[in-house]
């Protein structure tokens, strides 16, 4: 566990610490796109932020590689080779994308090519478990239309969901912590060596995501771009791909005791079937969602609107952030739901309390005309809005006058119904659209 940390860090330091060169040179470069009918932001923000996160996976695979544990991983497979070809083509790809907008056929096209370079390499699925018939394994062109499939379906579902500051980064985050904890313990506890990869796959992509997720926080500095939502997509289908297929029930010892404990013990095998469907559940929906509406308009499935569910969220009246958040409970609420059926009782309580939590804040963020409030040791972390002496209080404090004291501050946002830069209030209490406050 504690080489899987080392690698989260370091791909997160890389990653956090080239974003701030990578932003100068996207500038220099000219990808700051105009603003777009569709974009909620109101700045031309610079692209390229999918550069820091590629080089933070290739040092987050060479410290792994020269550590005592996890390069046996690098000796006993080539898995990680396979992945760093493949991920090296998506990222080019979407660096080209990012600066002279190519085509979305082209970008397909160079999707299913890395996925295909992947399973040249033996980064593909051999054979599936299915519940009734046991393990069924696959021909060579079937492994290789399933892998390929996965792939693409998981770079457009991350892609599509890429519309708001923080929104991608933080849903593949929550998706990978999720993965890992259950190929973790597939590869610690049942000994499947097969399952190490997958492993450290997830901890690379937690690394990359964390480390750039604090540029890219409402208001953010800089976007991943497809060279960054394409790359995380890719890496998160990968580690799904290699785990699929190699948890063996022999090697696993679960068919022992009455009928019923089998059936129960035996969850853990079909868990690969389903933890891929889950953790792109949302972005998923999202995408069979935007495809039916864009081709009963008579549009390609392609054609870029504001229909996704996080534009909704904005329309009925949440801020950014909250939306947001939102869609982060979701999305931990999925995927770690799913990840309990697959847990022993030892950490199971682990789990549950992320799903608790997960819903708490779920309904917290749904009540109407609710603002949490951080407590006050933990106001310099959070944005201004989350203060009891926030932004908004002090822009709204003129509409109050001769009143200086922090029930004012409190009240003035709620009972008004104003802020002094947002706009229109929404149905939370938030706004949807607005400009950005200046105190940001």
């Amino acid at each position: 566990m504690r080489e899987y940390l080392l690698t989260l860090c370091v791909t997160a330091a890389v990653t956090y610490l080239l974003t701030g060169p990578v932003r100068k040179f996207a500038i220099v470069a000219g990808a700051m796109p105009e603003i777009r009918a569709r974009d909620v932001h109101r700045e031309p923000t610079p692209r390229l932020g999918g550069i820091a996160m590629f080089f933070g996976l290739c040092a987050g695979l060479l410290v792994a590689d020269h550590l005592t544990n996890l390069s046996e991983v690098f000796e006993k497979s080539n898995e990680p080779r396979a992945l760093l070809s493949g991920a090296a083509l998506i990222w080019l790809i979407g660096v080209l994308d990012d600066k002279f907008e190519i085509d979305a056929l082209i970008k397909l096209g160079g999707q299913m090519i890395a996925a295909g370079v992947m399973v040249v390499q033996g980064l593909t699925i051999l054979w599936i478990p299915v519940p009734g018939f046991g393990n069924v394994a696959l021909t060579q062109g079937q492994g290789t239309l399933l892998t390929v499939a996965l792939v693409v379906i998981t770079i457009n579902a991350v892609n599509f969901v890429d519309g708001l500051d923080g929104l991608a980064a933080g849903m593949v985050c929550i998706a990978a912590a999720a993965f890992f904890m259950y190929a973790y313990r597939i590869w610690y506890s049942y000994g499947i060596e097969a399952a190490a990869p997958a492993s450290l796959f997830a901890a690379i992509l937690m690394g990359m995501c964390l480390g750039f997720l604090p540029h890219n926080m409402h208001p953010a500095r800089i976007f991943m771009g497809d060279s960054g939502s394409m790359l995380i997509g890719l890496v998160l289908a990968a580690g799904a791909i290699s785990v699929t297929g190699q948890v063996d029930p022999d090697a696993m010892r679960l068919f022992s005791g009455s009928e019923r404990n089998t059936v129960h013990q035996m969850v853990p095998v079909y868990i690969p079937l389903l933890m891929p469907l889950t953790i792109i559940a949302i972005p998923a929906a999202d995408l069979i969602l935007a495809i039916v509406r864009r081709t009963w308009r008579g549009q390609s499935p392609f054609a870029a609107d504001r229909g996704h569910l996080h534009h909704r969220l904005l329309e009925i009246g949440h801020s950014h952030s909250r939306a947001v958040l939102i869609m982060y409970f979701f999305s931990a609420l999925i995927a770690f739901g799913a990840l309990a059926y697959s847990v022993n009782a030892a950490s199971m309580w682990i789990v549950l309390s992320v799903v608790f939590l997960s819903a708490i804040g779920l309904v917290l963020l749904l009540l109407p005309r609710f603002t949490p409030r951080a407590p006050r040791w933990a106001e310099r972390f959070v944005p201004p809005r989350y203060r009891r002496r926030g932004a908004m209080a002090v822009e709204a404090e003129p509409a109050v006058v001769g009143s200086e004291t922090d029930e004012t501050d409190e009240r003035v946002p709620v009972a008004a119904g104003v802020s002094g830069t947002s706009g229109v209030s929404g149905a939370n209490g938030a706004t949807a659209i607005g400009p950005r406050s200046r105190a940001r």
